[in-house]
């Protein structure tokens, strides 16, 4: 298969022209079937943002937003969605929850289909709830069941802050110390990514110990797309119970959750899938689990639909991942995530990843080549990508270090209409997102960080 750079490569040697020309981008938009997705959405204009400064760059192009990775970009449907839903409270009032295209007592339920084909699950092992963290409690409740001597979970040592405070707490409120029940694994001195044989590793050595492996599926600070099949299989084979938080894996790359037979996931949705901050949260669990895991807490959304309203308070707990509902979900939250979800389905996850592929491959490229080390040149500044070099490891994010402060390059690229995400204590975290950046998005960013590169320069000389 052709990589990322040879493709530039080639495209260029057929325009005749250099393969870090705008020519060479134009053509890959051009070329882009999944291109026009992009007028799905509502990109921020430079003159917009609140760090811009319109003496440096033309405030009306729209602004290059490479942080979806935070926050992805409002689909134009949602603002349309919502307003539907205001008109219908406004108008019917209670008569909402059961009429209208969007009924808010079951709104969610015609989501959860088109959630599934973008994690690879079933739709019924999908219910969409709660937020990223309640729903990660909610499941470590029934999943981790500690004994004397299985007590441990095993995580990322630079996990998510939100996961190791989960995990902190769940380990607590079972008796145990995370001190001795909270295995952290880190990378090898000198590296900045886990190496999967390293994963499968520690897993054969301390799985006897282990009751849940609870691992990011990518990994937020340098965007690491871990090797979900093989960390789960290595887990069941020592009797460990296997979950992921796949808040920056869902929309970014391909899943396969009942596939990989994972036990189960959970992720927010505000990240690549667009749903607005705080937006509403996903979980999955395995359609093995179906009649053997129960809720530890259950309200009464987890009831069945049929007879939940009448109120006689006898349980009659939904099955599966289904029986962890507490409460109806704020329909003002399904619009939005409505609206992002149709977009995922006038393509598929294999064609966006594909288109991610080449579209993060192309930024390594021209990273490397104008910003590689020049030994030659120890005034030269520099950049070094600590995310994984190899397309099928990472997502669509690339972790940057900078030889200069990056403070500097931080606020030297908001100045020029450059949205991305600053990580302590040194990361740049860029993320072109498939869904609605271009290649000449890209581009534009090479060009822009040269300026900000020089001029941070300059304020270190002065």
């Amino acid at each position: 298969m052709e990589s990322p750079q040879e493709t530039v490569m080639r495209i260029s040697q057929e325009l005749g022209c250099s393969p870090t020309s705008r020519r060479a981008a134009e053509y890959l938009d051009q070329h882009d079937e999944i291109g026009h997705l992009r007028q799905e959405f509502l990109i921020p204009k430079i003159s917009d943002l609140p760090s811009s400064e319109l003496s440096l760059v033309d405030g009306s192009e729209d602004c290059v937003y490479f942080v979806g990775n935070s926050l992805g970009l409002q689909p134009k449907s949602a603002k349309k969605y919502i307003d539907e839903e205001l008109e219908k409270w406004a108008k019917t009032g209670v008569h909402g929850h059961t009429d209208g295209s969007r009924p808010w007592a079951w709104a969610e339920n015609d989501l959860e289909g088109l959630m599934a084909n973008v994690v690879g699950a079933k739709q019924e092992e999908v219910a969409l709830m709660n937020g990223l963290t309640v729903n990660l409690h909610l499941l470590m409740l029934s999943f981790y069941k500690p004994t004397p001597k299985r007590h441990k979970i095993l995580l990322e040592d630079r996990a998510f802050p939100s996961d190791h405070y989960a995990v902190g707490s769940q380990i607590r409120l079972r008796g145990f110390s995370p001190d001795d029940s909270m295995l952290l694994m880190k990378p090898r001195q000198g590296e900045e990514i886990l190496r999967t044989e390293d994963i499968l590793s520690v897993i054969e050595r301390e799985g006897d110990s282990v009751a849940l492996v609870m691992f990011s599926a990518v990994q937020y600070y340098t965007g690491q797309f871990f090797d979900m099949e093989a960390i789960t299989k290595a887990g069941h084979a020592k009797g460990c119970l296997v979950g992921f938080d796949c808040a920056h894996a869902v929309g970014n790359v391909e899943l396969r959750l009942h596939d990989w037979n994972v036990d189960f996931a959970c992720w927010c949705s505000y990240k690549y899938v667009n749903s607005g901050a705080g937006g509403l949260a996903g979980a999955f669990i395995h359609e093995k689990h179906m009649d053997t895991v129960r809720p530890a807490l259950v309200g009464w959304w987890g009831h069945e639909l049929k007879t939940r309203f009448l109120m006689n308070n006898e349980l009659k707990l939904q099955s599966g991942v289904n029986g962890f509902r507490l409460s109806n979900q704020p329909i003002l939250l399904v619009c939005p995530l409505q609206a992002s979800l149709e977009i995922f389905n006038k393509t598929s996850m294999k064609d966006l990843r594909t288109k991610s592929v080449l579209l993060t491959g192309y930024l390594e490229y021209l990273l490397k080549h104008y910003y590689s080390k020049d030994e030659s040149n120890p005034d030269k500044a520099y950049i070094e990508i600590i995310s994984p070099s190899e397309p099928q490891e990472r997502g669509c994010q690339l972790s940057i270090c900078f030889s200069l402060p990056i403070r500097h390059v931080f606020k030297e690229l908001e100045k020029r209409g450059v949205a991305c995400d600053m990580r302590e204590p040194n990361v740049l975290r860029v993320a072109p997102v498939p869904l609605y950046n271009t290649f000449t998005d890209v581009y534009r960013f090479i060009t822009v960080l040269g300026s900000a590169l020089s001029n941070c320069n300059k304020l270190q000389r002065s």
